[in-house]
């Protein structure tokens, strides 16, 4: 089968590889329907987190289920499932408390000797604390189907930071970052009844889906000019939660400087480059709390895919770009130069 390998920063490629197979009767093999680029497949793809040559890329997919281990319980041939960025066994401490992402068996998509999400078909472990089964019919419904996508990784992380920041009716929020996450942090805000939410960013087209997923406020600036303008429109006070996806020293310095004394920061970015500028101190005399980390999505997919089944959300518009998996190369090019929002794939 084809799948998508990164040889070195800047250098992807969709090659020939195994098919995957059963190798364990916890087994299951899906194959890919949908898949996509996330935002923190860039820093591989700018050598900013290392991979050997050759290593398998890609981490959000859903599709249809093609074999099964003798295990295997809970799915069969032909069921349509989304699979969240982390596989898990469902039967650990940490699984059971809704922690998947430290299931001492779980793993990574994409890890060395693992399968990447962005090929024509994954080798699931432990299938049935893995994957989430979706209705047959959504599969011929394509904005559906794009939408469900999303909770494979990017819906649930802003669940996530959403939860951290203490959303709650009637609060303000911020949001820090107008990627993909951070959008869908402003749709997760608005679903956990924030009454106020300001998206910090500076691209017309994003900042314009982010005032279509409940964003009541924009402010284009960086820096201290950003905090400013957060603090005049929330009466010098600053937001009840905010949320950081970003992962850089300066965002989470801005969200430290926005956040209201005795508020939350949800923090989800993941960090790259210089530290994060995390000034305790500050934190301390000013009850700030600071939740967050890896999403554990699969904890979160159940209750999210029956507001998208339903139409209470719907996360989809945050793919802007689709291309085959000969054009995955050319997806990445485009997220890195920031004119793609995110990518979405069609083995």
């Amino acid at each position: 089968m084809r799948a998508t390998t990164i040889h070195a920063p800047f250098d992807m490629r969709v090659e020939e590889v195994p098919d995957p197979v059963v190798q364990d009767p916890a087994d299951v093999v899906v194959r890919v329907l949908r898949a996509c680029i996330c935002g923190s497949d860039l820093w591989a793809y700018r050598g900013e987190s290392a991979r050997q040559p050759g290593q398998r890329i890609g981490h959000e997919f859903l599709g249809v289920v093609e074999e099964t281990g003798s295990e295997v319980r809970g799915f069969k041939a032909g069921d349509l499932v989304v699979a969240p960025f982390v596989w898990s066994d469902g039967t650990c401490e940490y699984c059971a408390e809704g922690l998947q992402t430290s299931c001492p068996r779980g793993g990574f998509w994409g890890s060395v000797g693992s399968d990447g999400g962005q090929g024509e078909a994954v080798r699931v472990p432990f299938g049935d604390g893995t994957l989430v089964k979706l209705p047959s019919g959504a599969a011929s419904d394509d904005r559906l189907l794009t939408a469900l996508l999303a909770l494979s990784d990017v819906m649930g992380t802003g669940h996530h930071a959403a939860l951290g920041a203490g959303v709650r009716p009637g609060s303000t929020v911020a949001v820090v970052g107008d990627g993909a996450v951070g959008l869908c942090g402003v749709l997760a805000a608005r679903r956990l009844g924030a009454e106020r939410i300001i998206a910090l960013g500076r691209h017309t087209a994003r900042t314009d889906i982010a005032r279509a997923f409940g964003a009541t406020d924009v402010v284009a600036e960086r820096g201290e000019a950003a905090e400013a303008a957060v603090r005049e429109l929330t009466g010098g006070q600053g937001a009840h939660g905010v949320i950081e996806a970003v992962g850089t020293e300066q965002s989470m310095r801005t969200a430290v400087n926005i956040t209201r004394d005795g508020g939350s920061i949800g923090y989800v970015g993941v960090p790259h480059g210089s530290g994060t500028g995390l000034d305790l101190s500050v934190m301390f005399d000013r009850n700030i709390a600071l939740r967050g980390g890896v999403a554990p999505v699969r904890a979160y997919i159940p209750e999210l895919l029956a507001d998208v089944l339903d139409g209470t959300i719907d996360p989809s518009p945050v793919f802007d770009l689709t291309v085959d998996l000969d054009g995955v190369p050319g997806g990445y090019k485009a997220m890195d130069e920031r004119t793609a929002l995110k990518v979405l794939v069609r083995p």
